[in-house]
């Protein structure tokens, strides 16, 4: 499992790339996450629903309704806007110099 403090910096850019290809809602993307990590990290609902707030107030994401068809539930959808691909593009970038400085201080023992 990875901690939550060493993840937290890059929790928004999880939730993006998970919004790049298509629209989600808050379950399937933290889902999505477990399932991408294998089980390493798993995104707390609080934690995932913070950064929503923050990403949406940021203009980094939309939220929307839609009804599902399938089980006629309405559900909050969202969508990475314009900026939120810019912001993600930055904190991907800075996570390749992130790992270069970091790498330098691990020691194989």
């Amino acid at each position: 499992m990875i901690s939550s403090d060493v993840i937290r910096g890059y929790n928004d850019t999880l939730i993006l790339y998970m919004l790049l290809e298509r629209d989600s809602y808050g379950y399937e993307i933290s889902k999505n996450i477990r399932i991408l990590s294998e089980e390493k990290y798993i995104m707390k609902e609080t934690t995932l629903y913070s950064a929503f707030t923050r990403l949406e107030k940021n203009g980094y994401i939309h939220s929307f309704f839609k009804e599902e068809e399938s089980f006629g539930k309405r559900r909050t959808y969202y969508r990475i806007t314009p900026e939120g691909l810019m912001y993600y593009r930055e904190k991907c970038a800075e996570w390749q110099v992130t790992q270069e400085v970091v790498n330098k201080f691990i020691k194989e023992l």
